[in-house]
Parts: C-alpha cells; sequence; structure tokens
C-alpha cells in the first residue's frame, strides 16, 4: 500500500487515480463539523472534485458514504425507510443536508457516466468499542433530554459497516443500500442500558435553544437538528444490502452496548441501589443532626 497524505481539494487527483480501479470516498463520514454550514459546503466541493477526477481517470467504481439521517427524522415516517422512501433531511441538521445535496449530484453525475459503478451507503449511527460516532453521541444526549422512550432507534457496530464498505468494493453492488442491523429497539432501552433512571421531559422549544447554545460553545455533542431525530422515527430497512450477501454480526442492543461503558450506578441491581440509597439517606441524616446540633450548641454559648 502507498499512503498518501493531503488535501483533497489541493491533490493532484489525476495522478493519484490513474490507475486506480476502485474509488472509496469516506470522508467527513463519522466526524461533526464545528461550522456546519461552511464545512460541509467544502466536503461538497471535496466531492464533486473527486467524482470529475475518477471520471477523467477511469475508475470503474466508486463507493460513497452518506447517512441513513438523509431521509429525515419525521412523525409521518414509515417504520422502515427502504430506499425508495424520498431525502427529506431536517432543514436545521446541515449534515444531513449535505449528505444529500452530495447523493443527489453523484446521481445526476452517476447519469453523465454510466460506464461507473456507483454505490452509496447509508449507515445509521455507528459506533465500536473503540470509537463512538458523534451522531450516536448526539442521540444519546438528546434521547435523556427529550424524555422519549418509544421512538424506534438503531445502531450499526463499525466492524459491519466496514463489511458493507469491502463488499461494496468486491462484490457485485450498484445503487444505494441502507446499512442497519435487522430490526430495531426504542429509546427507553437506550436509556435503560445507559442506567438512566430519571429522564427529563423538557419544552421543545426551550430544548432547542438551550442545544443551539451548548453547540455553539461545545459544552455538548448536540448539534440542535439532531433533536427532532431523537424525537421521531427514521429506523431503516437493510434488505437491499443482505440480499447481495451483508450479514451483519452485532444487533442494535450488542453494538450499543460494545460502545458504551455503563455507569456505574446503572451496572447495580435494584436491591444494590437500594441499599446504597438508604444508606446515603442515614448518613445525610446524621450530619443534618449533628449540623443542627452544632449550631444549637453555638447559638447556647452566645
Amino acid at each position: 500500500m502507498d499512503y498518501v497524505r493531503g488535501d483533497v481539494g489541493e491533490l493532484d487527483l489525476g495522478a493519484l487515480l490513474a490507475e486506480v480501479d476502485v474509488l472509496v470516498h469516506l470522508a467527513s463520514a463519522l466526524e461533526p463539523w464545528p461550522d456546519e454550514a461552511s464545512a460541509g459546503t467544502s466536503d461538497g466541493q471535496a466531492t464533486r472534485r473527486l467524482l470529475e477526477a475518477a471520471g477523467s481517470a477511469g475508475v470503474g467504481r466508486i463507493v460513497l458514504m452518506s447517512t441513513a439521517m438523509v431521509y429525515g427524522a419525521w412523525p409521518d415516517n414509515p417504520v422502515p425507510l427502504t430506499e425508495a422512501s424520498p431525502l427529506r433531511p431536517i432543514p436545521e441538521f446541515g449534515f444531513a443536508v449535505k449528505k444529500a445535496e452530495q447523493e443527489r449530484f453523484a446521481a445526476q453525475w452517476g447519469e453523465d457516466h454510466p460506464e461507473v459503478d456507483i454505490i452509496t451507503l447509508r449507515p445509521t449511527a455507528c459506533l465500536a468499542e473503540e470509537h463512538v460516532g458523534w451522531v450516536a453521541r448526539s442521540l444519546r444526549s438528546a434521547a435523556s433530554l427529550t424524555g422519549e422512550s418509544e421512538v424506534p432507534v438503531q445502531f450499526l457496530h463499525l466492524d459491519d459497516l466496514a463489511a458493507a464498505v469491502e463488499l461494496s468494493v468486491v462484490g457485485d453492488l450498484t445503487g444505494v443500500y441502507n446499512v442497519a442491523p435487522e430490526g430495531w429497539m426504542n429509546s427507553g432501552t437506550t436509556l435503560d442500558l445507559e442506567g438512566l433512571t430519571s429522564r427529563v421531559r423538557m419544552p421543545e422549544q426551550l430544548l432547542g435553544r438551550l442545544s443551539a447554545w451548548w453547540w455553539k460553545y461545545g459544552l455538548m455533542p448536540i448539534s440542535p437538528g439532531v433533536l427532532r431525530y431523537a424525537r421521531f422515527p427514521w429506523v431503516v430497512a437493510s434488505d437491499r444490502i443482505r440480499a447481495a450477501g451483508w450479514s451483519p454480526q452485532f444487533t442494535s442492543e450488542l453494538a450499543f452496548v460494545s460502545g458504551r461503558k455503563g455507569h456505574s450506578w446503572g451496572m447495580l441491581d435494584s436491591r444494590r441501589r437500594q441499599q446504597i440509597a438508604l444508606g446515603g439517606a442515614v448518613v445525610g441524616g446524621l450530619a443534618l443532626v449533628w449540623g443542627v446540633s452544632a449550631i444549637a450548641r453555638r447559638l447556647f454559648r452566645r
């Protein structure tokens, strides 16, 4: 392997792609952008430049990483969504909006280059033991604040996503493929797995304003546009890529647990929690009595 490090906007892509059979474009697939608008535009320009260079170099297959978030999270979404579902990303969520724009451009470009196979992957929220994607982190935080417990959610292990990318490179695939484990769980289960027994349900407008402020100053990984993805369904069916030979090794529950070490409190059983809570109450009560006694003695001396 030859490793080349550089900015896609500045590299000599023609020379790099001269003898390349398959181009896999993963840039900006897993990390957030501090400025979603400007960074998303830059990512779109890089994708356009890559496609044009690939066409000129005679690349035969291109694999693009998108996201299942391009479907948007809407109350009327079918459960699950298929590849035939319309792209309706949440307007306030620049990440999904820019990915949808990239898909549309790639589809138009593909019509002008029928000799090139374009495979677009739409994975759901991704995570693994060594890496928890920012989408997964945002959804966790948003779910704990919205208090929703019945919204269906999916989590994809990065090993399974890597297997889907590999199949796209060596298999006989073309077109768009959702990438997600079979089935889903509800958001209440994710909160249970987190060990969050107390759940706050904040008004939507207040939560929107707070999340915008948190996101602006980097206090929490919640882009304002993510909130709707924690309130409404956007789970997908992956029948198409399964039929092509992809078989995930992790369920949503296993993927979620593998990417998260539970809070110490959440890992305890109910009896142990009760014992600790009772012990804490006793200690707190004794401390209160001692404090009141100390104040009374001081007043008595005066």
